[in-house]
């Protein structure tokens, strides 16, 4: 199975659990996989930033890969392939294709300046990957300090005929969501598939903008599914309201440095991992941050039970 342009749904960025030692935990990688799919995720991202992609040697990101892709059988696993050289991208890629991945993010190094240079960029990397690999176009300037306009997407797009999907991660982003489904409208764009990430912070308006789906790491992506469904049957107000109650979660799960501390645990305390330790070097949570988190899930759990007891 492999991406299409017309890919719709909740793709969660799946953290890699790790024991306190920095040994992958496997086991949970397959109780985090079951969860997804029970909870009705429509794939998964994996090797992503959430997963702490760059703390992995390649082998473990293979047997990583190889595992999610066998849990989730029939449902698209997409890979980070993020590399600083298009020999590691083109490696990691033929491998993971291989293994039966549905497609490819490739976020842009935070070299490039120039529109010129962008497009030049995913132009080679295409190439280099091959053409037949879907790429998820990954659009995040508060950490890549790359600006990708919407003209320079829509130069992309209709250049790059693998790029099927754009994880768009830009803040503010809802105009350019509504100035890229402007431009399908009007026909200078052909159509592709539009999920967001940046911690889900504004999931309930960009699916209002047009988006597709989610494709971010919230520890409660439960929640983002039922966003998603209400938003696609039409009950907005719905939507709107489930997706209030966590948002004082979502901001505070925003802060750098420990964002993934925070996530991780929230996943540790709903049983989701064994184990809410990173790889070193990472974040670590202050005795204030756990008090923080705890009155947080208290105000949570007024008004979504799956956050009650934790």
């Amino acid at each position: 199975m492999k991406l299409s342009t017309q890919t719709q749904g909740v793709f969660p960025i799946a953290p890699t659990p790790f024991f306190e030692d920095g040994k992958i935990d496997y086991s949970s990688i397959d109780r985090l996989a079951d969860f997804y799919v029970g909870c009705g995720s429509t794939g998964v991202t994996v090797l992503g930033q959430l997963g702490e992609a760059p703390k992995l040697s390649s082998q473990e990101g293979i047997a990583i890969t190889k595992q999610w892709i066998q849990k989730f059988k029939n449902l698209p696993v997409i890979v980070g392939v993020s590399a600083p050289g298009f020999a590691t991208m083109q490696a990691l890629t033929h491998e993971v294709m291989s293994l039966g991945a549905a497609g490819v993010m490739i976020a842009p190094p935070n070299t490039l300046r120039t529109n010129e240079q962008i497009i030049t960029y995913y132009a080679q990397a295409a190439e280099a990957i091959g053409h037949d690999v879907p790429i998820v176009l990954q659009d995040y300037p508060l950490t890549f300090s790359v600006q990708m306009s919407p003209q320079v997407i829509r130069t992309m797009v209709e250049q790059i005929k693998s790029i099927v999907m754009l994880k768009h991660e830009d803040w503010p982003g809802l105009e350019k969501i509504s100035t890229l489904r402007g431009y399908e409208a009007e026909g200078t764009m052909r159509h592709i598939s539009i999920l967001c990430g940046n911690g889900g912070l504004f999931l309930d308006y960009e699916m209002a903008r047009g988006a597709d789906g989610a494709n971010t790491g919230y520890c409660f992506p439960d929640m983002l599914c039922d966003v998603v469904r209400l938003s696609h049957s039409g009950q907005a107000q719905e939507a709107h309201d489930l997706f209030d109650s966590h948002l004082p979660l979502i901001r505070y799960e925003q802060q750098p440095n420990i964002g993934l501390s925070v996530r991780k645990n929230v996943m540790f305390r709903r049983g989701l991992i064994s184990c809410d330790a990173q790889r070193k070097p990472g974040g670590l949570m202050s005795v204030k941050t756990h008090a923080e988190v705890s009155h947080l899930l208290r105000r949570l759990a007024r008004h979504d039970p799956r956050a009650q007891g934790l």
